[in-house]
C-alpha cells in the first residue's frame, strides 16, 4: 500500500504554492509552475474535478525535487 494519499488538484496546488512554487503558465486544464528560487524546480500538474492518482503525484514530487516526507507533512499544515 502507497502511502501517498489520495489528493485533488486543488489540494495539490495550495500545497505547492505554500512551497515556494508560482504559477508560470496554465494551458487549458494544466498547471505549470516553477519554484521562485530554483528554476529546476518545475512541473505541471493537472486541474481537473477528479482526484490525482497517485501514481502521477509520485510523478509530479520527482518533478519538483520534493520527498515524500516533506510532502506529508506540507501537507498536514495547509489541512
Amino acid at each position: 500500500m502507497s502511502i501517498l494519499p489520495m489528493i485533488s488538484s486543488r489540494a495539490l496546488l495550495r500545497v505547492l504554492l505554500k512551497a515556494g512554487f508560482k504559477i508560470v503558465r496554465q494551458g487549458g486544464s494544466h498547471i505549470r509552475l516553477q519554484h521562485f528560487r530554483d528554476v529546476t524546480r518545475q512541473t505541471t500538474i493537472p486541474y481537473h474535478n477528479a482526484d490525482i492518482p497517485r501514481w502521477l503525484l509520485n510523478e509530479i514530487l520527482k518533478q519538483a525535487k520534493f520527498s515524500v516526507k516533506e510532502f506529508l507533512k506540507l501537507l498536514k499544515r495547509t489541512r
